[in-house]
């Protein structure tokens, strides 16, 4: 069904002209409406768990004691950005600049040991945040050297996997 509107308007010389509008059919319309509608839901980012949050713990203990820097960088975005502090200094890294140190530490170490445990997950859509501590362990020149890390972290959906995103992290070594 086609609506036609007949409009008179004044010209610039004052003599009354018509014009036609023509609309597009109601159901083209209805149509463009409910397609659009359809392709915002399927838009829609992957949802988060609680437990995926607790897998990425999981896969990231065994990448990391055994120093397998490719799963770490599956575990960690390309857009991640780790704020580290200890002692008033704080160091932002990306994530090519937070594997090229798991991999420079990694070279000068022995007994590499590598734990994780994450807390006080609240999940909103495709993003987790938690309470992260990790523990790390190794022997460097003969001495037993310990590093602590507690951050709030931002993890994401990507991969089928959580994804590090963001991590607020306080450093301390023993």
């Amino acid at each position: 069904m086609n609506i036609n509107i007949k409009q008179s308007t004044p010209s610039p010389t004052g003599f009354k002209a018509r014009r036609r509008v023509k609309m597009l059919p109601v159901s083209l319309m209805a149509g463009g409406l409910i397609a659009s509608v359809m392709t915002m839901q399927t838009a829609s980012a992957a949802t988060l768990s609680e437990s995926a949050v607790q897998q990425y713990a999981s896969r990231m203990q065994q990448a990391a004691n055994s120093k397998n820097i490719s799963q770490v960088s599956n575990l960690v975005s390309d857009d991640a950005l780790i704020s580290m502090s200890r002692k008033g200094k704080t160091t932002s890294l990306d994530k090519s600049a937070y594997l090229k140190l798991l991999q420079d530490s990694w070279a000068k170490t022995d007994n590499y040991r590598y734990d994780i445990s994450i807390n006080n997950i609240v999940v909103s859509g495709d993003q987790a945040k938690a309470d992260v501590r990790t523990v790390e362990t190794w022997r460097e020149n003969g001495k037993n050297t310990t590093l602590t890390t507690n951050s709030r972290a931002t993890l994401t959906a990507g991969n089928g996997n959580a994804l590090l995103l963001r991590a607020v992290s306080q450093v301390s070594i023993d």
